[in-house]
Order: C-alpha cells, then structure tokens, then sequence
C-alpha cells in the first residue's frame, strides 16, 4: 500500500468519525434543548418521559424486525424469570434517571443542568468501584476533588441558580450511576445475550415505563386528567400539535441512543467519551447565546475545573486498560510458549523412546 492510499484510508476514517460525532451531537444536544423547550409550554415531563419510552420500545420493535428480517438471524427474547430478575433494577434506575432529568428542566437553566449532569462520573466511578468493575487507586481521589470542586465553584452564589431543580438532577446523577454500573454489568452477561443495545433499549423499556407509572400518577395524574392541554382539549388542531410535540421528543430519544451506538460501534468508547466533554462545552456555550444563561468568570473556572476532571479520568482509564491488555497478550503469550515447549519436550520424549526401542530390537 502506497503512501497516498494510507493517506486516503486516514481521510476517509476521520471523515466517517467526524460524520458520527456531529450525527451524535444533533441528537444529543438537540435532545437538551428540546426537553427544556417543552417544558416552558407543557408541565409534565415524567408523562413526557413516558410517552418517549413508548416510542423508543415500539421503534427499538421495528428496528429488531427489520434487523431479523434482513441477517435472517432470530433476535433476542427473555423469558419472564431472567427478565426480572436481571433486567429490573437496570430498569428501574434508568427510568428515574431521565425522568428526574426531565422534571429538573422546569425549574433550572440548561447551564445548571449540563454541569450538575456531569457529576455523573463520580457515581459511576463509585458503584463501578462497590460492584468491583473498578479498582480504587489514587488518581481516582484527584478526579473526585476536581469534578466536585468544579460543581461547587459553578453553584456559588450562582444567580440563576434553583434548589429544587439541583437536588432533582443530583439524584438523577446518582441513579445514573447505578443504572450504567447495571448497564454495563448487564450487557456484559453473555448468557442474556443483550450485547446488542438495541435489544437491551427493547428489553428495558416495558420495566422503566412499568416503574415509572406509580410516580406520574402521584405526581402529574390528577392534573394532567384535567388539563385543557390534552384530554380536556377544546380544539383539535392543539391536541395534535401536542402529540407532534411529544412524539418528536420521542424520535430524538430514540435516535440518542442509536446515534451514541453507531458511534461506539463504527469507531470506540473512547471516542464517545471524548465527543461527551466537547459536547458539554458545546451546550454550555449554546445555552449562554441562545437561553441567555448567565454565566460568571467563577462558574466557567468551575466547568473548566470539572471538564479537567473528566478528562483525567477518560486518559488515565485508556492508559490503564492499554496496560491490562497488554499484561494479558503477555500472559496468552507466555501461556503460549509453555505449552509450545512442553510440547517439544514430549516429542523429543517420544522419539527417545522410539529410539531405545529400536535398539532393544536389534
């Protein structure tokens, strides 16, 4: 291959990544802006949350169709026992993770939001480490101090700032700890074979909108029955704006998650988590232009602190796991030669004794 082939071959590579990122980035950040702009006409976002996990698992029941249909292959079905043994506590956590996020949009500016969501880390750092899917080392208590101080620096005294919005996502980050923790825990079980998460979308939404349920009929059940903006409508052509509305919602959701996945598929995780801290900045800059979030010269040292945060954590991770894959080539290889040498021996065995038989004969 010639110089100018490789060069091509890098073109095309970094062209295909560059499309998946910004494809990501429509969905993610549009997603956020979305949500929050729904929220100002429509003030009920776990109902809006339910409707997008109904959409999600009727399109993920398309896509699994048409998947099936094409590769001939059959997919993936649990039977009732696994499903909620193991699929329940993943389920449930996500649900209260986006719906909580959601909620959170109707009190707090999209700033807040995006900085307090990014505290995320810390709790998955922390249940990875409980679950033991993380070793505890000391750079870990680095990213901790960075990304906490970061948060505290960005809420102080932060004249847009709301109590009530900063606890709900704080507990969504929490629980977004706990529901990737599962994630990955789940998607890791070969014997569920949910590896592919398109399934998994399929196989979670049914228990995330079942435990969901009791907290919207609590919280927005009473009020949405008489509301004027669904089933107490007085013109048609509002209703179905809604619906238009939510459904969009619904779409984006969707596409998020496909979106997040074609991108670790085609490139890495890495990539991903790369995409998420520029993606970040993206938001935060946006919603200052845009929503005219007010920000200070201390609450973008903060993010700036807790971005630094982030970054230490995706680097050292890379460079830990480059190390553990390398220790286990080394050991496949040393495992390897052992096994080529004690062959050897037991040829070199077997022909000595063939030759100690011969001369017996003779």
């Amino acid at each position: 291959m010639t110089h100018f082939d490789l060069y091509l071959s890098f073109i095309r590579k970094a062209s295909l990544t560059v499309l998946l990122v910004i494809f990501y980035y429509c969905f993610s950040i549009g997603i956020t802006f979305y949500n929050k702009w729904v929220m100002k006409r429509f003030h009920y976002p776990i109902f809006m949350t339910l409707v997008h996990l109904a959409m999600t698992f009727v399109l993920s029941g398309i896509s699994r169709t048409l998947v099936s249909w094409y590769t001939g292959k059959p997919h993936i079905c649990l039977s009732w026992k696994p499903y909620l043994k193991r699929v329940a506590a993943t389920a449930l956590a996500t649900a209260l993770d986006i719906g909580l996020s959601n909620w959170s949009f109707m009190f707090i500016t999209i700033s807040l939001y995006t900085m307090t969501k990014s505290t995320a880390v810390l709790f998955i750092l922390f249940f990875a480490i409980i679950f033991k899917l993380e070793k505890l080392r000391s750079w870990l208590l680095i990213v901790i101090v960075l990304i906490a101080g970061g948060l505290f620096m960005f809420t102080y005294k932060s004249t847009q700032f709301n109590t009530e919005g900063f606890i709900l996502v704080l507990i969504a980050s929490f629980l977004g700890g706990i529901r990737w923790t599962l994630t990955q825990i789940l998607t890791q079980k070969a014997d569920l074979g949910l590896q592919n998460p398109i399934d998994t979308m399929y196989h979670l939404q049914p228990l995330m909108f079942i435990g969901l349920f009791p907290l919207f009929v609590f919280n927005e059940g009473l009020s949405l029955s008489a509301s004027e903006k669904l089933f107490r409508y007085h013109e048609t052509s509002a209703l179905l704006n809604m619906v238009f509305v939510l459904a969009g919602g619904g779409f984006l959701a969707f596409g998020l998650c496909f979106s997040e996945f074609l991108l670790v598929a085609k490139t890495s995780s890495l990539t991903l988590s790369i995409a998420g801290i520029f993606k970040e900045v993206c938001v935060l800059i946006l919603a200052s232009h845009l929503m005219g979030d007010q920000l200070t010269l201390l609450n973008w040292l903060g993010f700036v602190m807790c971005l630094s945060g982030i970054s230490l954590h995706v680097a050292l991770k890379v460079t830990y796991s480059e190390d553990s894959s390398k220790d286990t080539r080394m050991e496949k290889f040393h495992d390897v030669a052992l096994t080529e040498v004690a062959t050897e021996l037991l040829l070199r065995n077997g022909q000595a004794n063939e030759s100690d038989e011969d001369e017996v004969v003779h």
